[in-house]
């Protein structure tokens, strides 16, 4: 394992919470402070912007470019979709009480879609705020992060229900076991390849399905890592959080699997990003994790 790559960047003070990161349209970093209530936006020139969420508090935990030019991010504590214009302006929608939204992606249909970890659904929102909500064939499944496919769907990781899923634009559901047994996906992708990429938190795994459902398992190797977040390595493999072990962690299209420590002690690494300047990590404690890697 090395370090010598990796630079930490202090964003907020330690206790807000930087949780979920994404790359906006302006080329800045987003990202969600979940304890703080509000979203951070880190300009290339390394500049910081918060803007405290309207109404406070709202647990926002992920956030998305949209199709608007605009970002989109989940109130997993009062059951709300948050829109934020990159000049600041803030809009929000409400979800049915109880959603618990979590993971949020755009589709490619042009709407938004998200996880309701509380409430067994998945959901669309439309740019002009309409709502649709398909209920899952599970209970207590804790429906976490989605992604958008490459087979005009949606695929979204069951915690607790062990599976991978896949909707499509109509509401149509199916449910994939995973092979090895109470392994609690979390984050999940879109590969280079067209498969989808996801981690398995509890059993310390990454997971590869094909879109005709075919799962594949890659053993971390430190068990005990929980792999949180990841994303796609254009050269194929993924990049991945190693909540943990404290860890930006890699597996290449060869199978071989490289950790990065990070520089402080229990950062607690969660969201993960990559751009043209590299892979870049939420630390909870405050901070952005950067690894330069070439595009």
């Amino acid at each position: 394992m090395t370090t010598s790559e990796i630079r930490e960047i202090p964003l907020v003070e330690p206790g807000a919470g930087p949780y979920g990161i994404t790359a906006g349209p302006d080329g800045a970093l987003w990202l969600t402070l979940v304890h703080a209530g509000a979203i951070a936006r880190l300009g290339v020139d390394g500049t910081v912007r918060t803007c405290p969420l309207e109404p406070a508090g709202g647990r926002p935990l992920i956030i998305t470019a949209g199709p608007d030019d605009a970002l989109w991010f989940t109130r997993s504590g009062d059951d709300r979709i948050g829109h934020l214009s990159v000049d600041g302006e803030q809009s929000m929608i409400a979800l049915p009480a109880g959603t618990g939204p979590g993971g949020i992606a755009a589709g490619a249909d042009g709407a938004l879609w998200y996880a309701g970890m509380t409430s067994d659904t998945i959901g669309r929102v439309d740019t002009d705020g309409t709502v649709t909500v398909f209920p899952l064939p599970v209970t207590g499944g804790f429906a976490s992060m989605i992604t958008a496919g490459a087979d005009q769907a949606l695929w979204f990781t069951l915690h607790q229900a062990n599976a991978i899923g896949r909707i499509d634009f109509d509401g149509r559901t199916t449910l994939h076991p995973l092979p090895t047994a109470n392994a609690g996906p979390v984050g999940i992708t879109l590969g280079a390849d067209g498969a989808v990429w996801f981690v398995e938190i509890a059993a310390g795994q990454l997971g590869r399905i094909a879109p005709d459902g075919e799962i594949v398992e890659f053993p971390l190797p430190n068990r005990a890592a929980r792999p949180h977040a990841i994303v796609a390595d254009p050269a194929g493999g993924a990049w991945f959080t190693e909540w943990g072990a404290n860890r930006i962690g890699h597996l290449d299209p060869t199978g071989r699997i490289e950790g990065y420590d990070l520089l402080t002690p229990n950062a607690e690494p969660h969201g993960i990003a990559r751009t043209a300047d590299g892979v870049w990590a939420a630390l909870e404690i405050g901070a952005v994790a950067h690894l330069p890697r070439p595009t």
